[in-house]
């Protein structure tokens, strides 16, 4: 009976919270444009990743940066899943995080993937956290403001239950539509070459900056303790969609370029 009574009042109290194990931008998202990626890849650079990361899939290994957040061995990376900075502002200028950044982060793992020096472990591990902040560079709220975390501290609803405009894009826009990583690589909208190459054009900055104008959009769609339901996950489930194709499509050429 006592086991009984605290899982029941354990989930009162999360319906309030806003906690639900569906919510899912989390592994669903980042496994999408992993297997997007994996769908782009040279033959040459599927072989050698393969080999590294011993079989293991892109999509597989996607969640892997955010599955150690909890280790405290690994928190010097914990800032490098997100960058702050103002909505009119440039990251060139911006104040930097001492610790790093999702930029730094990228470019750190690029250069020991790169380096003929690097431990089998070292490429091992920066591969894995490579895939994710690749997810992650695309995902608006994690280009955000600092001063309310990204979107966290901005209270919101989500059909109803308590929320935050963070984690309706990290998690709930993908969790409402109910489709498995497979589904929603294997229904990316189909491009041509050229669109391919349009996409995947520039460097990691570039790509930032891309996502940077959807984040502006992101923080003027939503009011403080605004209800937000069917309507706005209409709207912008098509966005997130791309976003988690360009994503795959740039770690793709990020890949390709390394492992040539």
């Amino acid at each position: 009976m006592t086991k009984r009574f605290l899982l029941l009042v354990f989930s009162f109290l999360m319906s309030f919270t806003g906690f639900s194990n569906d919510d899912i931008w989390g592994p669903t998202g980042h496994r999408a444009t992993g297997k997007i990626a994996e769908n782009h890849l040279t033959n040459r650079a599927k072989r050698k990743i393969d080999k590294l990361l011993e079989g293991e899939s892109l999509a597989f290994v996607s969640t892997y940066a955010d599955e150690i957040k909890s280790d405290r061995n690994y928190r010097e990376f914990y800032s490098w899943h997100y960058v702050n900075m103002p909505l009119d502002g440039k990251y060139e200028t911006s104040e930097k995080n001492p610790k790093g950044d999702l930029i730094t982060g990228i470019n750190r793992c690029v250069k020991v993937l790169k380096d003929k020096n690097s431990t089998v472990k070292d490429k091992r591990f920066h591969l894995k956290m490579l895939v994710h902040l690749m997810g992650d560079l695309h995902q608006p709220m994690h280009i955000g403001q600092k001063e309310d975390k990204g979107g966290n501290t901005i209270q919101v609803q989500w059909h109803g239950r308590g929320s935050n405009l963070h984690r309706v894009w990290d998690e709930s826009i993908l969790s409402k539509w109910n489709m498995s990583y497979v589904e929603l690589a294997d229904n990316a909208k189909r491009l041509s070459k050229q669109q391919v190459k349009v996409i995947q054009k520039g460097n990691v900055v570039d790509w930032m900056y891309d996502t940077h104008k959807l984040t502006k959009e992101v923080y003027a769609s939503a009011k403080v303790g605004e209800n937000l339901r069917y309507r706005y996950s209409y709207v912008y489930f098509p966005i997130v969609r791309e976003q988690l194709q360009k994503g795959g499509l740039r770690l793709a050429k990020l890949l390709n370029d390394i492992f040539c």
